[in-house]
């Protein structure tokens, strides 16, 4: 049971270090870091999901749940320079 745990959990990192680092290549053509690519991806995947709720987006498959993901942290990363810059 545990290693069944932590594999999902590893999986769970490298996504979102994936998702994380596209959006950094999307926005500012590279990535962040590791773990702010990490820490990217999954808050990301978060807005991402809460979006497609609020618009009544009904996502399926696993590429949209990816794509959906992925534009939660191009949002992410565009809102955090938008409050960056104005502060």
């Amino acid at each position: 049971m545990e290693d069944h745990t932590l594999s999902h959990l590893i999986v769970f990192l490298f996504v979102g270090g994936v998702i994380g680092w596209l959006a950094g290549i999307i926005v500012k053509g590279r990535g962040f870091g590791i773990l702010a690519d990490i820490v990217i991806g999954i808050v990301g995947s978060m807005l991402g999901g809460w979006m497609a709720n609020v618009l009544g987006l009904s996502i399926g498959s696993s590429l949209g749940m990816f794509l959906m993901a992925v534009l939660g942290a191009v949002v992410l990363v565009g809102l955090t320079r938008f409050v960056v810059r104005n502060v």
